[in-house]
Order: structure tokens, then sequence, then C-alpha cells
């Protein structure tokens, strides 16, 4: 697998010709595409070869569209795939890339009965935002009658990919703010997670030092070197979650996006302070084999705060200054009334990568709080 990290859109251009691919499927969403300057970047690129797009249409990866895009790979039979946009686009891509030999593909996802055995095609991932690190991630998000599901194998992760911060400068603010706090939450997340390892809490490090140093300049006075640097931030993340996988801030993210259309990262950021002022008063019950105590250090020294109170005011005045709203009021989730369809909604199987084991009343104790 050629997973190599290119920053130089001349770099693209070399990799286009001596890829010498003729029929080519370019997944983006159509405004993305655009905005980011995508299609700028292609215009001249794309001489004497075949070429078809698909527009990514949903706000988030369905299995009706995923079914749409796996019929055109189908149809068009390309040679080369290359997923321009943000993790939904390729996430989307992904999951085609390696299913198109589905005969039910909503009971397959459904059921977990899926094989991930052999890809289509090359694939080429080419991130529009600065977030999930869906470009070097074994897995993928789908939803299936607004309930998120993961599609997992190493079969997943593209063949290459390209961090070009020149498509991801433009990006608004808000899909910045975002994207960028889904990265750090998602290090965060990596360091307490139960199948952390040394390597994944090297990767979540590194990442967090880059994206606490740079995400707040990246919303506020974008330029080349923070945005560089929260794509290498991001990506990192990327790497981290690979191995550990997320833990329950994300579990629960997945029904505030699919129900309430809040955007991913910013989903997650809604209960991230409370999960983890949770694993931290119940330090003595981890189920983790590493010692939790000194993970929470770890957190405590890159946010340069002193103890589980610190962190809290650190991480609220990260989402006020990133124009997070964090009040589920505001941004129309009434969290009492609404908690029996939010929880049918999570995503069980990254709540049992939480390091404390979480009940029913747990649960509902830290979302409603």
């Amino acid at each position: 697998m050629k997973n190599l990290s290119f920053t130089s859109i001349d770099n693209f251009r070399i990799f286009l010709k001596e890829e010498r691919s003729n029929k080519i499927l370019i997944i983006c969403g159509e405004k993305s595409f655009k905005k980011s300057g995508a299609n700028k970047l292609l215009a001249g690129l794309l001489i004497n070869k075949k070429v078809q797009f698909y527009f990514k249409k949903s706000s988030h990866p369905n299995h009706i569209e995923l079914q749409e895009i796996i019929n055109q790979i189908k149809l068009f039979s390309p040679d080369l795939i290359i997923a321009i946009g943000g993790g939904s686009v390729l996430d989307y891509a992904k999951i085609a890339n390696v299913l198109t030999k589905s005969k039910k593909l909503e009971e397959e996802i459904i059921n977990s009965t899926y094989k991930v055995e052999k890809k289509f095609t090359k694939l080429v991932a080419i991130p529009t935002t600065a977030g999930s690190g869906a470009e070097v991630t074994p897995n993928a998000v789908i939803y299936v009658n607004k309930i998120k599901h993961s599609v997992e194998g190493e079969k997943l992760k593209p063949d290459y990919f390209f961090l070009l911060p020149e498509l991801v400068i433009g990006a608004s603010k808000k899909i910045k703010s975002s994207a960028g706090f889904d990265a750090i939450a998602q290090a965060i997340e990596s360091l307490i997670s139960k199948k952390s390892n040394e390597k994944s809490v090297v990767f979540a490090i590194k990442s967090l030092s880059i994206s606490l140093k740079y995400y707040l300049d990246y919303l506020n006075k974008p330029n080349n070197e923070n945005t560089s640097a929260m794509c290498l931030a991001a990506n990192l993340s990327g790497e981290a979650i690979s191995i550990s996988k997320t833990t329950a801030p994300h579990a629960v993210s997945y029904p505030f996006t699919s129900i309430y259309n809040i955007s991913h990262g910013h989903a997650v950021s809604l209960t991230l302070n409370k999960f983890l002022k949770f694993n931290y008063e119940n330090l003595k019950k981890s189920n983790s084999i590493f010692d939790l105590k000194s993970r929470y250090k770890m957190i405590f020294d890159i946010t340069k705060t002193n103890n589980m109170e610190s962190l809290d005011l650190y991480l609220k005045n990260l989402k006020i200054n990133a124009n997070l709203e964090n009040d589920f009021n505001k941004l129309g989730v009434n969290i009492m009334e609404d908690y029996s369809k939010i929880i049918s909604g999570i995503n069980t199987s990254k709540l049992s990568n939480n390091p404390i084991e979480l009940k029913g009343e747990d649960l509902k104790k830290i979302i409603q709080s």
C-alpha cells in the first residue's frame, strides 16, 4: 500500500501522469469541488482521459446514495477513483470501492455481514477539510434509516492520499471549526481508548500538539502555515484512531448529526467534556490495561492544564472561541423529550472502547446534565 503524504500540487500532477489511468471516476461534492478550487486544479490534468463525475447529494452518507455510486462504478468501470471532499465524500468512495459485489447492501451493512475482500480499483483520497483523517483510516461511516453503521477492513484504506492545503484554506469558518474540533477530539479520545497502544499514543500526542497550537489561528487568520499544520494534525489523528478507535463522545454524536443535522465535529464537542469528566471521576473503575490517570496527565500536559476542572474550562473556552454552540436548546435539541430517540441512534461498539463501563443510567445522566 502506497499511502504517501504529498503536500505539493506538482506532486499530484506527476502522480496522475505516471499513473497512466485512462478511465477516472471523480467523487466529490458539487459546491465544495468548486469552492475548494479542485475544479481548477484538475482542469488541465485530465486531458485525453475519460472522466466521469459523481456529485454527492446528501449532507451525510446514506446507503441509498451509496448504492447509486456503486452502480456508477460498475457501469463506468474506472481504473482509478479520485475522492475529493470532506469525510462524507471519502467515506462514500472507500465503501463503494470494496462493496461493488454486495447483493443486499442495506441488509449486509445493518448486520455487518458484508465482505471486504477486494478493491474494485485504485483509490486516491484528497481531503478538502482538516478533520477526520479519513484518508488513512480503514473504516467508514454510513447511515441506514438515520442509524449510523461502520464498514471496516484494511481494504478500505485509500491507496494514495494527498494533503493539499490550497484546497482546504477556502472552506467556511463553520466547516473548519467543526472539522478541526473533530481532529482534536479524536486525538483526545484515542489517548484514553481501551484499544490504544504505544503507537497510537505517539500519533495522538503529535496530532494534539499541532492542532491545539494552530486551530484558532486557522479559523481566524488562515494561511498556508496553519492550514498545512491542521491538515497534518487531522491526518495524524486519523492514524491514531485507526489503531485505538474512538470512544463515547463519538458514539453519542451520530444521532445529533442524523436527526438534527449538526455537523459531525460539532456534534462530538457537545459531550466531550462530560465524558472526560465522568471517566476521570471514575478512574478506579477503569477497564483499560494502561494507567488511565497517566493518560489524563498527558492531556493535562499538552493543554497546559493542571486538573480536570481546568481542562474542562480550557475546552469550553476553545469551543466558545471556535463558535461551537454548546447549548442544546439553542441548537433545537430538546434533550429531555428526545432522549429515547437520541439513545436509539448511538453507536454501541464505540461505547465499548470507553475506559469506564457505561451503564444506561450513566449515559442518561451524562447526556442530560
